[in-house]
């Protein structure tokens, strides 16, 4: 490496670190020339009233920049940099806001930053359906809500919300459209670290979100038995608590821990360390087809013998891979269910709009919730 930047190795310390310098002026030149042809770009997308964010060009600009990585900087951290750099450009074009699951430092938070970077004008809202009503009266760009946990399963209240939103627009047509889609999807790989300003011989209770309860049961029982446990309705909030309570502590992220001054007494608690959580970005529009795209649909049979067996026949006819199927009541009439169904593919694929017309006719209604680029980093990870 240091023979194609003709370096020498014995070159001194304040000679290297001028080469650093050169290249850091390089670097910060080129940005700048990237960052114009961002602006012209988003002038383009102003005067054809096109997307400022495109969560299928931007994936497509981190594989390439994987790709194109030969050196030894690492692929996670490079992307990490490039992220930050479509970020600082999408706020020059044009200012995001995006609504996310409150306080700071819920994971909810720090998944919405990872997807929109440091730029983006961030408002916390008190619950998810709160997120769901500032997206629907346009208040902000965009949402961030958790849908599900690799450990402790689905988050109800989300796809509740989901079922809300679009019954108000029930009909007899192939596709019940409401304004709410489901734009991107995010994966963030979750770490539960105890938070306190207390010695851990000190600690009497221990706040979190029933969540990180449950995901770190073990740790707890072993480390912490008979400690009184509350539930609360985020991790940023037990935080808060904490950071006001003596002799109390919080399970909740390390951000957490910097935002509100308390010191982190055990990192990296929970029970299984493969621990992610699948969050959902949404929008009011469908995303153009991408490499790997992802489509989420609801939709309720008819009540006879079979219904559901058949309502599942079109995926296999047409070779389509169901990647998670749910059931919620649908709180309208007894006994009633809303199945919640992914799968790859994108809707406008020729393939799968034969299948949800063949789905159609097993259903009382169908609703496309939308088709958006699969997190692939999660995906490899697998």
């Amino acid at each position: 490496m240091m023979n194609n930047l003709n370096m020498d190795e014995n070159m001194e310390l304040d000679e290297l670190r001028e080469k650093v310098d050169e290249l850091d002026d390089k670097i910060i030149e080129l940005l700048n020339k990237r960052l114009d042809l961002a602006l012209c770009i988003g002038k383009v997308k102003h005067e054809k009233s096109l997307d400022f964010y495109v969560p299928s060009r931007e994936q497509a600009i981190l594989e390439r920049i994987e790709k194109q990585n030969k050196g030894a900087f690492p692929d996670s951290s490079l992307k990490s940099i490039y992220r930050e750099i479509m970020a600082a450009a999408r706020f020059c074009q044009h200012p995001l806001k995006i609504a996310y699951f409150g306080p700071k430092a819920t994971f909810t938070h720090m998944a919405s930053i990872k997807q929109f970077g440091s730029s983006a004008a961030y408002i916390p809202v008190k619950s998810i359906k709160d997120v769901f009503m500032e997206v629907e009266h346009d208040r902000v760009d965009y949402g961030v809500v958790p849908i599900e946990n690799s450990t402790e399963g689905v988050v109800n209240y989300t796809f509740d919300m989901f079922i809300d939103s679009n019954f108000k627009t029930y009909t007899d047509d192939m596709f019940i459209d409401s304004n709410l889609k489901i734009y991107a999807e995010i994966f963030l790989e979750i770490s539960h670290y105890l938070l306190s300003n207390s010695k851990i011989s000190e600690i009497k209770k221990v706040y979190s979100h029933p969540q990180p309860l449950a995901q770190c049961r073990n740790w707890l029982e072993t480390h912490l038995p008979n400690i009184k446990l509350i539930e609360v309705l985020s991790t940023a909030e037990a935080a808060i608590m904490a950071s006001r309570e003596k002799g109390t502590a919080a399970i909740a992220s390390s951000l957490a821990a910097e935002i509100y001054s308390l010191k982190i007494l055990a990192e990296r608690i929970e029970d299984n360390a493969d621990n992610f959580t699948r969050f959902l970005v949404i929008g009011k529009r469908i995303n153009q087809k991408s490499k790997y795209d992802k489509t989420s649909i609801m939709f309720s049979v008819k009540d006879k013998v079979g219904a559901l067996y058949n309502s599942l026949k079109p995926f296999e006819k047409y070779k389509i891979n169901l990647t998670k199927i749910e059931s919620r009541p649908s709180r309208k009439k007894v006994w009633e269910y809303i199945f919640f169904v992914d799968f790859n593919g994108h809707i406008n694929s020729k393939k799968i709009q034969k299948a949800l017309k063949e789905l159609k006719k097993e259903c009382v209604f169908l609703k496309v919730l939308g088709s958006y680029p699969e997190d692939i980093s999660y995906s490899r990870k697998k």
